[in-house]
């Protein structure tokens, strides 16, 4: 048994671990896969590491994240993830995942982490463990893990010649963005942080704008929706597990409205705003990722699709 720092010479077959394990709820793309794990910034190599066995059979893997760039002011510098731990099932209870969480967790305490959270990294797979892996949450708990919130991913299915109706609200402008530094701009007056960085990260990869639909109220930006679908030139987290069904996928959220604007149901307009900008693209199944606004959402008829349990630890 050996312990590599994950390369990507070994990609293929983390993959196919991957999917022996997990493909039947969680089915991994090498798109995906290169998207979040091999090409992300953020991915910490001093804490991502391959379980080797003596037949060159890759049997176990961790994936660790720290924002290593020191420019980049958006997020927290005492946070750290796990993105993925995982371990073949017939080489189970020899050690192996715990030496592999050690590693990642070392490599992040020496980058000055003081809170480890698993998923929940930038391109990250989870919010968290599936809820119903109960084995997996009393194996994390057993090394320190906290649990807390529960969020989900929500699904609605429509029939192919279902109607939606969107009705733009009075005053509002609704449109996709086509000037990247107004989007940024908004982003960094109303929602510094992760969405402002990710908005950066979807221009630098090839973005036009057509996944975020604004509403302009006198002109300026008053709030946002971030929609996918099979075009997308990222693969967003709300489509990430596509390949699970017959034809495309979309997906809606984040959203955000101007905290001077609330309470004029704006949050509940845009999300049906980009619904509507979804079914014109022919697009019948959409969800919504992480999240725990159920009531929120019971609106338009989503409902939960999987459940995922937060854990964090402190060190």
């Amino acid at each position: 048994m050996k312990f590599l720092q994950l390369d990507v010479q070994w990609e293929s077959q983390v993959i196919n671990l991957w999917n022996r394990e997990l493909g039947s709820d969680f089915p991994m793309r090498d798109t995906l896969f290169k998207q979040n794990s091999i090409q992300d910034p953020s991915v910490l190599s001093s804490g991502s590491y391959l379980a080797v066995n003596e037949q060159d059979q890759v049997i176990g893997f961790v994936i660790s994240k720290y924002v290593q760039d020191k420019t980049e002011a958006l997020v927290n510098r005492e946070i750290g993830w796990i993105q993925a731990l995982l371990v073949d099932s017939h080489f189970r209870k020899n050690g192996i995942g715990s030496v592999l969480l050690e590693k990642a967790e070392k490599a992040l305490e020496k980058q000055g982490c003081k809170t480890i959270f698993l998923g929940r990294d930038l391109a990250h797979y989870f919010p968290g463990i599936l809820l119903q892996f109960k084995g997996t949450k009393e194996w994390f708990e057993k090394r320190g893990y906290q649990a807390s919130g529960i969020e989900s991913d929500l699904i609605r299915i429509f029939a192919p010649y279902e109607k939606f109706v969107f009705q733009t609200p009075k005053d509002i402008e609704v449109s996709l963005i086509e000037n990247k530094d107004e989007l940024v701009s908004f982003m960094h007056r109303c929602f510094p942080g992760r969405w402002e960085y990710e908005a950066k990260q979807y221009f630098e990869n090839g973005g036009t704008g057509r996944e975020f639909v604004v509403f302009r109220k006198d002109n300026k930006i008053i709030g946002f929706c971030r929609i996918n679908d099979p075009e997308s030139p990222i693969i967003g987290p709300n489509v990430y597990w596509a390949p699970l069904f017959n034809e495309g996928v979309g997906g809606v959220g984040p959203l955000g409205i101007d905290k001077e604007e609330r309470k004029n149901g704006y949050g509940l307009a845009i999300v049906k705003a980009g619904i509507s900008f979804l079914r014109e693209r022919q697009i019948n199944t959409i969800i919504i990722d992480w999240t725990g606004l159920l009531d929120f959402y019971k609106k338009i008829d989503f409902k939960v699709w999987k459940e995922y349990q937060q854990y964090s630890k402190q060190i």
